[in-house]
């Protein structure tokens, strides 16, 4: 009979298996989704009612709705990276604030936009985890969706 540990045993330590997982991580970083991560030129933007109306935008909508997207350090290391590209990339899908001329349907745009923001739904919960600056007050939700509205007149 051996006293060798088994291959299982001996791949179930805690060394070998820090070093899979530190290895795994060093691998996703090669997928290269910073590629995605751009800001296309600002062609318009809505006609806000007030500069104030447009910062609460910018502070609360424009990371994920613009072609003016900060994009901190950490949306540059995976497996982060994917979410946070792919919440632009859908953000920017259902209304680019940068393009405005070519959201379709503005007015059901801008209606269900309001709704999202009066229900709480938006800015989305794990975003505001990230960027608590980004929580508006009931006043300020409600400004936001006079300006969007103002905005289609």
């Amino acid at each position: 009979m051996s006293t060798r540990p088994s291959l299982l045993r001996t791949l179930l330590r805690p060394r070998n298996i820090a070093i899979a997982i530190i290895g795994l991580f060093v691998l996703i970083q090669l997928v290269p989704v910073w590629a995605f991560q751009d800001n296309p030129p600002v062609l318009d933007e809505p006609a806000w009612d007030s500069p104030q109306t447009r910062a609460l935008a910018v502070r609360a909508c424009f990371d994920c709705h613009s072609n003016e997207t900060t994009w901190p350090w950490y949306s540059k290391v995976a497996p982060v990276s994917w979410l946070v590209t792919r919440h632009v990339t859908e953000g920017r899908e259902k209304m680019n604030f940068s393009e405005w001329s070519k959201v379709r349907e503005r007015d059901e745009a801008a209606g269900h936009s309001a709704k999202l923001i009066r229900d709480g739904e938006m800015p989305t919960k794990d975003f505001l985890l990230i960027h608590p600056e980004a929580r508006l007050t009931a006043a300020e939700q409600q400004q936001l969706i006079d300006g969007l509205n103002a905005s289609l007149r």
